[in-house]
């Protein structure tokens, strides 16, 4: 894994806000389950809620800490519910058949197609899981860091874009930014089963310490930056920070950023939200570390 010493790869402009314009299931005879009341459930705030059918069954793919999993009695036919019900005698969880009535209150509103599970609190992990699973790889490490975006479903997609990308871990500041919710976690569907989430108490505390180890600090931005197809960086151990819709990168932040890159557009709006602005920046890092890999076979 090559490091910040010597002349640096690239150079980055800074300056400006962020606009970010910048298998189915095993087959298998289902096993039995119990059948409860529709009562009200009783939730705690420290309750950690997955709804969803593939957020589920990725969750139990991870072998993450589920209590137990809810379905509809009288769902329809799911291969995808059927591996559910697999993976979940294999681990031990409870499965338990309800009333829709209840599912949909544990819910509250979001699609759940007749699945949710119950567990601990969301298992937050530490940047030494990041970097363990770079080293694991064999890839120089690759973050996104989001500064100050609190809408969930932006969180979830950029989770899973994250994951779907290859990076190897997202940073979230514990403070005026979304943390992980049933609705986070619904929107990334499952990847945050397999992505490790970071919360960090001072963001640009945290870029600042990951740059003394030799990791490259690149922010999304719109304004007088580089294209990020000319920035060099991408195949390097980096951070891509994702700034807020409408604010963008904090003024410390872009200030501690070793480049500063942009999506070229072509179009009449004036920039991408969040999410999909860090998935076409997560995408452009795959793609140049993958071109460089092919260049270096003999």
């Amino acid at each position: 894994m090559s490091g910040r010493g010597g002349s640096k790869p690239g150079s980055g402009s800074k300056g400006g806000g962020h606009k970010g314009g910048s298998h189915k299931g095993g087959e298998g005879q289902k096993p039995s389950t119990k059948r409860v009341s529709s009562s009200k459930p009783s939730r705690r705030d420290d309750q950690r809620i997955v709804v969803g059918l593939h957020p589920v069954r990725e969750a139990l793919r991870a072998g993450l800490n589920l209590i137990e999993v809810l379905i509809d009695k009288d769902r329809e036919h799911s291969e995808v519910a059927d591996e559910i019900a697999v993976l979940a005698k294999a681990a031990a969880v409870s499965m338990v058949e309800v009333e829709r009535s209840r599912i949909d209150q544990i819910a509250e509103g979001m699609v759940h197609q007749g699945v949710v599970a119950r567990g601990g609190p969301f298992p937050y992990a530490e940047l030494s899981d990041c970097k363990r699973v770079a080293r694991g790889r064999g890839e120089p490490l690759f973050l996104v860091a989001l500064d100050s975006v609190t809408d969930p479903h932006n969180l979830g997609a950029i989770a899973r874009s994250a994951e779907g990308f290859g990076a190897h871990g997202l940073l979230v500041p514990s403070r005026r930014a979304a943390g992980v919710t049933p609705v986070v976690e619904k929107a990334a569907a499952g990847a945050l089963a397999h992505l490790p989430i970071v919360r960090v108490t001072n963001l640009v505390n945290t870029l600042r310490a990951l740059k003394e180890e030799n990791v490259w600090v690149v922010g999304l931005d719109s304004n007088d930056s580089e294209p990020i197809a000319d920035c060099q960086l991408l195949t390097e151990p980096i951070v891509l920070v994702v700034g807020s819709e409408g604010k963008g990168l904090g003024s410390l932040t872009q200030i501690t950023c070793d480049a500063l890159v942009r999506l070229p557009m072509r179009g009449r709006v004036g920039s991408f939200n969040a999410s999909v602005a860090a998935a076409v920046a997560c995408h452009e890092v795959m793609r140049r570390r993958d071109v460089l890999q092919v260049d270096a076979t003999p």
